[in-house]
């Protein structure tokens, strides 16, 4: 599955199919959640965050995958993320493009 950012694909003529998009919520259990609180007062990195938005990102674009490939298309494009917190230590991650078949 090709996807691109863009609103073509260079050298490929484009049927649109359709929106299509993956989406998860994701936390970090709550011993990592206080330990991130202990991180705030001291600054840095909060590595498990990073990791927690990294697996939603890949699960929520694997998700929106899954929906192309059930509709037949041969690529995404104009993908997008969004993301938003839910509740503390929590946030959900969206994917989301258009599907298109190649004509």
């Amino acid at each position: 599955m090709i996807i691109v950012t863009s609103e073509t694909i260079s050298g490929k003529n484009l049927e649109m199919l359709g929106t299509v998009q993956g989406s998860t919520v994701q936390t970090v259990n709550a011993f990592k959640d206080i330990g991130a609180g202990l991180k705030t007062l001291v600054g840095g990195e909060l590595t498990k965050y990073n990791e927690m938005m990294a697996k939603a990102r890949d699960l929520a674009t694997s998700r929106m995958v899954a929906q192309a490939e059930s509709i037949g298309a041969d690529a995404i494009i104009s993908m997008r993320y969004a993301s938003s917190a839910i509740m503390q230590g929590a946030a959900e991650v969206m994917a989301y493009g258009t599907a298109v078949k190649f004509v």
